[in-house]
């Protein structure tokens, strides 16, 4: 799952960046209005976390370009501020949630996959294609009730092939979701077979169908009922 902070307080931002990393978001992180500006316009993320005061604008600013422009990003408004009007802005324009600081960053990352949950898997703690089950909760994935041990990128491969099930992901599009805009710069994405290789195997020698598809020129698809 892919992040945005969006944060100027400098030991914050790195907290959450920290603390989201090692739960397994991909987290890119911004500190001023015209940085997180640039990145929602080239991209997508699962959710933003962003805070109303920035230098050079306000969150609420923001949050008005991404739903003017019918992005779907998923997003927390923080703020210091636990002002009523700010909440109830935040909330009209399209907000999700609302944190006040300072918050516990466990609550932060609950909030998070509670949004994540709600946006992609309609509601549901457990997800299942074929006889794959993948709890985004306890972040476990079985085949005929047959534990699978997956890495956090191939659980992070697998959930994302999942919200786009039939549907094709170029190898570049998967790149940038499981390791941030940095790929941009990548030369080429022979890694990505071997993750898609590996998860594979795994299913398969659990008993889990092989619904995974390589689509020659194109990149790769989930395909389940």
């Amino acid at each position: 799952m892919k992040i945005l902070i969006v944060e100027d307080e400098v030991v914050l931002n790195k907290s959450m960046v920290a603390y989201l990393g090692d739960m397994g978001y991909v987290c890119e992180s911004v500190n001023n209005y015209n940085a997180a500006l640039e990145k929602i316009d080239h991209y997508t993320y699962d959710c933003i976390v962003l805070d109303i005061m920035l230098p050079g604008g306000t969150g609420l600013q923001l949050l008005k370009y991404l739903k003017d422009d019918r992005k779907t990003d998923g997003v927390i408004i923080i703020s210091a501020k636990d002002q009523l009007e700010d909440k109830l802005t935040g909330l009209q324009l399209g907000a999700d949630d609302y944190l006040t600081k300072p918050f516990h960053l466990s609550e932060l990352s609950m909030r998070i996959e509670a949004i994540i949950r709600r946006r992609n898997f309609n509601g549901q703690s457990v997800i299942n294609a074929g006889n794959i089950s993948v709890d985004i909760t306890a972040k476990t994935v079985s085949a005929n009730d047959s534990p699978i041990e997956l890495t956090q990128k191939e659980f992070q491969l697998l959930l994302y092939l999942l919200i786009n099930k039939n549907r094709i992901l170029s190898k570049n599009a998967i790149a940038q979701y499981l390791w941030g805009d940095d790929m941009d710069f990548a030369e080429n994405y022979d890694f990505i077979y071997t993750h898609i290789k590996n998860l594979r195997r795994k299913i398969v020698a659990a008993g889990g169908d092989d619904c995974i598809r390589s689509v020659y020129g194109m990149g790769y698809k989930l395909q389940a009922q």
